[in-house]
């Protein structure tokens, strides 16, 4: 990586920031993981309290986002990702006790089970938006700053990260599910064991990249100080139009903080990759229900998975040799018409072979796969262009109205699955997913358009095909005279 540092330098600090991202990722996916199956374990025969946990874990993402962005645009860049380290080690350790407790099955009664349910939840909601805290400030704003504004560096760095998320996402859930296959309570307590010894690895690597990036202990911006409120010096009985006008306040500034997304200059590819997350077709709980209902067994379905997640893998190589070529705007678009092409073609072979279940499921399954080069390269040239355009000061209040977003539309592929529950009308729920992903790409294609002026080089193609003709009727003219002299 090309850089003002020394080149052992910076690949020292790249690899403390992988270390420290790897832990993280990887305590995050088994985690979210192992949940579903510890839910599953202690409250069997039902889905309501996995959909009231998954739910209430989405919408906090929805509501709160903002305020995380605020926060990471106005604190110490250190402070903020050990609070998400040390809250989101906290919030899960907390939760695997509780998980534990219910696994055990001591007589808590109904009540109590469903009051453990709802801390459960709230739990999930912490660890959700420090998750959203770690991933914002390391990927979207400690990445541009180590990298110095070498556009190589940077599509290194973020090839590097969504392999180690990539990596983690396949290994982390296989490894908890076989162990939970073992034994639940011993995957619990393998999970709270993991989570409680990483936080000082993850605590302390962080810090020496911080410390040996002089431009990451800088300040982004100058926070305004908070005006007085004479009210609150007042006595009590101003208390409540104190408290009032604070959350007013926090409201004014979560509508500013949209309102600011939508008129940023990146805002369609931003959207258009929020966009991205409105699917059932993932591999995800969703989709894998839906095939062992049609004959898939776990294994198969496990094959398929590690075909998906090698395909992810290839497009972070793809993806930044493309960029290199023809940039991250134009690299972007190609990848989007190659994700929506396959997942088109995927879903004709599930609509025509309607009647075979398992060849229309495999014509499904096989689309969704090769779309996924197209699905991870996108987002790479997605993620590239916000990290260069979106000014240091509202980077964090951009990336988490953009987190927002992207919890929205996935909470939307959960409810189209809810309303069409049945396996004979998954066709539905991936017709929506197939709009979405056309959607996602056509917003982006106007974007494209809006930035260039065009969609193809028509010029270079015009010159191209003129070059063609006149060596065409060059060829012609001098056929003609062969033959004229072989007749004479």
């Amino acid at each position: 990586m090309a850089s003002g540092r020394p080149a052992n330098d910076v690949h020292d600090i790249a690899r403390r920031l992988y270390v420290s991202r790897f832990l993280s990722a990887w305590n995050s996916r088994v985690f979210e993981f192992g949940a579903v199956l510890y839910l599953a374990t202690v409250f069997p025969g039902t889905l309501l309290p996995m959909s009231v946990y998954a739910l209430t874990r989405g919408l906090s993402a929805i509501v709160f986002a903002p305020a995380v962005g605020q926060y990471i645009d106005t604190s110490n860049r250190l402070h903020i990702v050990r609070v998400s380290i040390v809250l989101q080690r906290a919030a899960v350790a907390v939760s695997c006790v509780i998980f534990y407790i219910l696994a055990i099955e001591l007589p808590l009664g109904r009540g109590g089970k469903v009051g453990m349910l709802v801390l459960l939840s709230f739990l999930a909601c912490i660890e959700k938006l420090c998750s959203i805290m770690n991933l914002v400030s390391v990927e979207k704003d400690w990445v541009v700053v180590i990298a110095e504004k070498d556009q190589a560096a940077l599509m290194v760095m973020n090839a590097q990260m969504r392999r180690i998320d990539l990596l983690c996402k396949l290994l982390g859930p296989l490894f908890i599910a076989l162990i939970d296959g073992f034994s639940t309570k011993a995957a619990i307590t393998v999970n709270f064991s993991m989570n409680v010894m990483s936080i000082v690895v993850e605590y302390f690597a962080i810090a020496r990249v911080y410390y040996e990036v002089s431009e990451l202990q800088e300040s982004k911006q100058k926070p305004s100080p908070e005006p007085a409120d004479a009210e609150s010096s007042q006595g009590p009985e101003r208390g409540f139009t104190h408290n009032w006008r604070r959350i007013r306040r926090i409201f004014n500034k979560s509508a500013k903080d949209f309102d600011l997304y939508f008129r940023h200059r990146v805002f369609l590819p931003s959207i258009a990759g929020a966009l991205l997350y409105l699917t059932v077709l993932s591999f995800g709980g969703q989709m894998v229900t839906y095939l062992l209902s049609v004959g898939y067994t776990a294994t198969q379905i496990g094959t398929t998975r590690i075909l998906s997640v090698a395909f992810e893998v290839l497009a972070t190589w793809v993806a930044p040799w493309l960029i290199g070529q023809i940039g991250p705007v134009r690299a972007g678009l190609w990848l989007s018409c190659w994700q929506v092409t396959w997942l088109v073609a995927g879903f004709a072979a599930f609509w025509i072979f309607d009647d075979k279940p398992i060849i229309s499921a495999s014509g499904l399954v096989g689309g969704t796969i090769l779309s996924r080069l197209g699905l991870r390269g996108f987002d790479l040239c997605i993620q590239i262009m916000v990290q260069e355009d979106v000014e240091a000061e509202i980077r964090g209040t951009f990336s988490s109205v953009e987190a927002a977003w992207q919890n929205a539309f996935e909470l939307l592929s959960y409810t189209s699955t809810i309303i069409f529950f049945r396996p004979q009308q998954f066709k539905w729920p991936s017709l929506i997913s197939v709009a979405a992903i056309a959607s996602a790409s056509a917003v982006y294609t106007i974007f494209v358009y809006l930035r260039r002026g065009h969609l193809l080089h028509l010029d270079s193609l015009t010159r191209c095909l003129s070059s063609s003709k006149g060596k065409q009727r060059a060829r012609e003219r001098a056929i003609d005279r062969i033959t004229s002299q072989n007749s004479m």
